[in-house]
């Protein structure tokens, strides 16, 4: 075993993996324990971003002029939403363009809000 590469000692230990499901039949218990990491994943992304907003945004964004400040969570929120919806299903034709075109657009005026207020000091 010494000279086989770690790539194909690694395919054989996920073949085996697989074989191991399949023959007994846990193709279930494999999508919940998938669909499970995939909502764990989502709140860790919140999470961190929640932290990092509350360390470094929050007090610079509360100098702002209500309407920008009201403008930049809007888009922010909308972004968040967005992603979220791109993260928990699966998206193709209109949905997708829908998803870019979102995405594009909060970000756009997230960004163009936060420099315009930047450029004011």
């Amino acid at each position: 075993m010494r000279n086989v590469s770690p790539f194909a000692r690694n395919m054989a230990i996920l073949a085996l993996l697989a074989v191991v499901i399949v023959v007994l039949n846990q193709e279930t218990a494999l999508a919940t324990a998938g669909t499970l990491l995939r909502f764990a994943f989502v709140i860790a992304i919140a999470a961190v971003a929640y932290f990092a907003w509350r360390d470094f945004g929050r007090r610079e964004i509360s100098t702002w002029p209500t309407r920008q400040a009201a403008l930049f969570y809007v888009a922010i929120g909308l972004l968040v939403v967005d992603v979220g919806w791109f993260m928990l299903s699966s998206l193709t034709g209109r949905d997708a363009l829908a998803f870019v075109a979102v995405l594009a657009v909060c970000a756009y005026v997230a960004i163009r809000t936060w420099r315009d207020q930047r450029s004011l000091y």
